[in-house]
């Protein structure tokens, strides 16, 4: 019974967000009304939405997203050719629990886990 899940994170500065989505990792924007303080963003099938939080901490957030990938070489190489920073302790390997993952930060540093299954 249930089809789909969209997260919601918070953000700082939508242009900010809109622009880390769309430009680095080649999300679109998704609907076609420009909500005041709200963000959707699509790329294939998964979807994003954000939400303002101007007074956000970034040190103190803790918003977090897995997002599982066919493709997770090529799309790590993408990312790495776009100079999108991969998270310190993130960076692609093969996880003891079968999953070939990386991470990265957004600007408000909500963090963005992607996943293969091995």
């Amino acid at each position: 019974m249930l089809t789909a899940i969209h997260p919601k994170l918070p953000m700082r500065n939508k242009a900010t967000t809109k622009e880390f989505y769309l430009k680095k990792l080649a999300f679109q924007e998704w609907g076609t009304t420009n909500f005041d303080g709200y963000l959707m963003v699509q790329k294939d099938s998964i979807e994003i939405h954000f939400f303002e939080f101007k007074e956000l901490n970034p040190k103190e957030n803790y918003g977090q997203v897995y997002i599982r990938t066919d493709d997770i070489e090529r799309f790590y190489k993408t990312l790495l050719e776009n100079n999108v920073a991969i998270h310190p302790a993130g960076h692609l390997e093969t996880k003891p629990w079968g999953q070939k993952e990386f991470s990265l930060l957004d600007p408000d540093n909500n963090l963005l886990t992607f996943g293969q299954p091995v």
